[in-house]
């Protein structure tokens, strides 16, 4: 059995890495946990997220990148923020670089969706969420 807990990497490739770093870190919020400049042969890379999340986000780019972005509708990052979402944090998001975009009746109906750079979409939703299994229905 897999722990639980275990850190997860969400990677993908990137056009622009610098773009994509001010879209995560000015417009989102996020840290630059640890970056790598391409030896020969070899991808840039940098991963984001905050110190105490048990995720990342690495994105691989660079001259030597092999794997471009295709980005479809539902390649989705949703932030559950149970939480009104702050017009500033969509503001600083489109600065950065991110454009506001329409999703789908349920994510418009319940967040913002914002595509970063290289298309890719970051859900910022209103709603919580929780991986607690509920408990079961009693039979009536």
């Amino acid at each position: 059995m897999i722990d639980p807990t275990v850190h997860i990497r969400l990677a993908r490739p990137c056009s622009d890495l610098a773009a994509a770093e001010r879209f995560y870190v000015a417009g989102l919020g996020l840290n630059v946990l640890y970056r790598v400049n391409a030896s020969p042969g070899e991808h840039d890379l940098i991963m984001l997220g905050w110190p105490e999340a048990s995720w990342h986000l690495e994105l691989v780019g660079g001259a030597n990148q092999q794997v471009a972005p295709k980005p479809t509708a539902e390649d989705l990052l949703v932030l559950y923020l149970d939480s009104p979402i702050d017009d500033s944090l969509i503001a600083r998001l489109e600065n950065a670089g991110g454009k506001r975009v329409a999703q789908n009746d349920y994510w418009d109906r319940w967040g913002v969706t914002v595509a970063d750079p290289d298309g890719y979409r970051v859900v910022l939703s209103i709603r919580s969420w929780s991986n607690a299994i509920p408990a079961a229905t009693p039979a009536i």
